[in-house]
């Protein structure tokens, strides 16, 4: 668990650091040229500091450990922060939308300059490093906010990649492209915000564990020859994993101590379970 918070931390860091570095040469470039296209991809940068800078505060937050006034830690705090992100991602690919109509509309006035090209390049291979190593981290961890990132990180390079296209295309005086484009990425920009912004709300209201997860804790119930029945599996998030509740129905004859007994080894063979932070068990004896 240390290791996560750690991996996340230093995610957010290097993305801090690498966006800061992009969005400086964004918008000079991007303001020079007066690309919309580009100016979009620097607006789309500074949402992006803004996203790995939650990430790095919920990350922190979210390891702290638990105490008396917050039983199960504070590993939500991964959603609330995710669903800032998200909130951000949406009021800036509004207003990236708003601006790229109006220069379809009105026309364009994109000067082109190979440092345009330079800076897409140089943007692509900055992304495709930084998704890279959130994705590597995303999944051994499984934490949103790796996923908030690494989505971003990957959203970026697809999006400078058009950005490229739109500016080589003025070469053959082709411009509306520009403006395409920055529709295209305002719309991106746009569903992947609501995507998570969707995932962090079903955590914070609760929703149960997956399927797959409740079958395989079937499974473990049913291999015990003793549980005449599962009566109900419970469960609420805490952070990425859940806290399961189960009651099962044991024979009325069955010694407290045994029926005890059997409902700790069930909890424990449910906690090993990726998925479960801890696991509580009733007993109905009939």
């Amino acid at each position: 668990m240390d290791n996560k918070f750690a991996i996340t931390k230093k995610a957010g860091i290097y993305g801090i650091i690498g966006n800061i570095f992009l969005l400086i040469i964004k918008a000079i470039v991007g303001f020079v040229s007066k690309s919309q296209s580009m100016i979009a991809d620097s607006i789309n940068s500074a949402s992006d500091i803004f996203a790995s800078l939650m990430t790095f505060i919920g990350n922190k937050i979210a390891s702290a450990p638990k105490d008396d006034d917050h039983n199960f830690g504070h590993g939500k705090a991964e959603y609330i922060f995710s669903m800032f992100i998200s909130i951000s991602m949406i009021i800036v690919s509004a207003k990236l939308l708003y601006d790229s109509v109006l220069t379809l509309i009105f026309g364009s006035e994109l000067i082109f300059s190979w440092f345009l090209v330079i800076v897409c390049i140089a943007t692509i291979i900055t992304k495709i490093c930084l998704y890279i190593y959130t994705k590597k981290a995303y999944k051994k961890y499984q934490n949103i906010l790796l996923e908030a990132n690494m989505k971003d990180h990957r959203n970026d390079c697809v999006v400078t990649s058009f950005t490229l296209i739109s500016i080589l295309l003025t070469l053959c005086n082709i411009y509306w492209f520009d403006s395409i484009v920055g529709i295209g990425i305002s719309i991106w920009i746009c569903y992947t915000g609501v995507t998570i912004f969707i995932e962090s709300y079903n955590v914070l209201m609760d929703i149960s564990v997956d399927d797959n997860t409740k079958d395989k804790i079937l499974d473990i119930a049913h291999s015990y020859k003793e549980i005449q029945d599962v009566a109900s599996i419970v469960s609420t998030p805490v952070g990425d994993r859940y806290l399961i509740f189960i009651t099962i129905n044991l024979d009325g004859n069955m010694s407290t101590f045994e029926s005890h007994n059997l409902a700790d080894s069930l909890e424990k063979n449910v906690t090993a379970l990726d998925k479960v932070y801890k696991t509580i068990v009733h007993v109905d004896p009939i």
